[in-house]
C-alpha cells in the first residue's frame, strides 16, 4: 500500500472506534450523513482496501484513506 502524503496519527482515546464516527472524529468528513454516503459508495480504504461497512471497527495501528489524505489509528 502507497500513501501520497504524510499520514497523520489520531488518537481516540480508547481501544475501538467504528468507521463513520472516525471519519467525522478525525476530520476526514464533516457529518455522519456525509461518512455513511462515501463509505457505503467505496471511496474510503482501511488499510488499503476498499471498505463499505460504516460500523466497521477500527483499531490501533489502522489506516483510514479518503480523498487522498491517510490518517492512523491510536488509543
Amino acid at each position: 500500500m502507497t500513501t501520497s502524503g504524510p499520514i497523520d496519527e489520531i488518537s481516540i482515546g480508547g481501544e475501538m472506534i467504528r468507521l463513520g464516527q472516525f471519519l467525522k472524529y478525525s476530520g476526514l468528513l464533516d457529518s455522519g450523513g456525509d461518512a455513511k454516503e462515501v463509505v457505503i459508495d467505496g471511496f474510503v480504504k482501511v488499510n488499503g482496501e476498499v471498505d463499505r461497512r460504516r460500523g466497521r471497527q477500527l483499531h490501533d495501528g489502522d489506516l483510514v484513506t479518503f480523498e487522498g489524505r491517510t490518517v492512523r489509528v491510536r488509543p
